[in-house]
């Protein structure tokens, strides 16, 4: 989990990642859904952004930990992430490559 709390405090504001993006940078790009449990125990989402972090194809999760895919999407567009109706960010312009 350290690990991981590490990447997400890297991700500048106005940047999303995905859970097969930060699998990989652990080592390991088959662990995207282990991430994403991971994230779900999230122990300080205040330092721990874990909102920025959405799915292969730039969809926000359902399963948002702290207060569900509206509060994700308000979080991210506080952050300056355009997010669709359909809950999705346009990875081209949003992902951030480390």
């Amino acid at each position: 989990m350290e690990a991981v709390c590490e990447y997400l405090i890297m991700i500048p504001n106005g940047r999303v990642v995905t859970y097969g993006q930060i699998a990989s940078y652990l080592g390991n790009p088959g662990l995207a859904r282990v991430v994403g449990n991971l994230l779900h125990v999230n122990p300080d989402p205040q330092r721990y952004p874990c909102y920025k972090v959405v799915n292969s194809q730039g969809k926000l999760t359902g399963r948002f930990a702290f207060g569900g895919i509206d509060v994700q999407k308000e979080r991210l567009e506080a952050d300056g992430v355009e997010v669709s109706r359909d809950y999705t960010v346009d990875l081209s312009k949003y992902q951030w490559k480390e």
